[in-house]
């Protein structure tokens, strides 16, 4: 299984546009066979700041994912909505195993 979090800053007048566009992206995302969970979370302290947690069953999924039409939706939707470009960072689930999921 492969996770990728995404942070991304939102400007303050674009906060619900952002979350729309999120959970249309995410509420499509989790009907991908690759695709174990799309989660959206907006960070308590600053509302402008979120995360998204996505989880792959393979290494390939995240790009089958990103040649999607609601990723693309996503993508072009979002990119002014941004203070800065959102980062990226993968990680390997250690626990709990797969079995578990």
């Amino acid at each position: 299984m492969l996770v990728a979090i995404i942070n991304v800053h939102v400007k303050p007048d674009h906060i619900e546009g952002f979350k729309s566009a999120s959970l249309d992206n995410a509420s499509n995302s989790i009907k991908e066979p690759g695709v174990i969970r799309f989660d959206v979370y907006q960070q308590l302290d600053d509302p402008s700041r979120f995360s998204l947690i996505e989880i792959y069953k393979t290494d390939d999924d995240p790009d089958r994912h990103r040649e999607t039409a609601h990723y693309a939706r996503w993508r072009d939707t979002v990119a002014d909505m941004m203070v800065e470009p959102r980062t990226r960072s993968t990680h390997r689930v250690i626990f709990p195993p797969e079995s578990k999921w």
